[in-house]
């Protein structure tokens, strides 16, 4: 791996933590499970760049692409968690529209 390539990595795996440290904000402010979810895979994501970075040949190292997969398949479980399975235990209240004070 080159010099600059091994940079960008670098600096995508610093995105990527920084995206997961963005996301675990927002999880101690709501505490939604969501967040949680995507803080746990955009880690994933970071560790897996670093560990590209730090083995020399990424053709015998097949299992980070296995995490790497691993994190996509929990940001489509997070999504498909929000908007259709936590769905089920709400009641729809109406929202009381705005009223204009005289």
């Amino acid at each position: 791996m080159s010099l600059m390539n091994a940079f960008l990595s670098g600096a995508i795996a610093m995105g990527y933590v920084a995206a997961s440290l963005f996301f675990l904000k927002f999880y101690f402010r709501t505490a939604d499970r969501l967040f949680a979810i995507f803080c746990a895979a955009f880690w994933l994501l970071g560790a897996t760049r670093i560990l590209l970075v730090a083995s020399h040949d990424a053709s015998e190292n097949h299992w980070i692409f296995i995490l790497r997969l691993v994190a996509y398949l929990l940001i489509l479980g997070a999504i498909l968690d929000k908007n259709f399975f936590a769905q089920r235990g709400r009641i729809f209240t109406p929202q009381p529209e705005n009223e204009v004070l005289p």
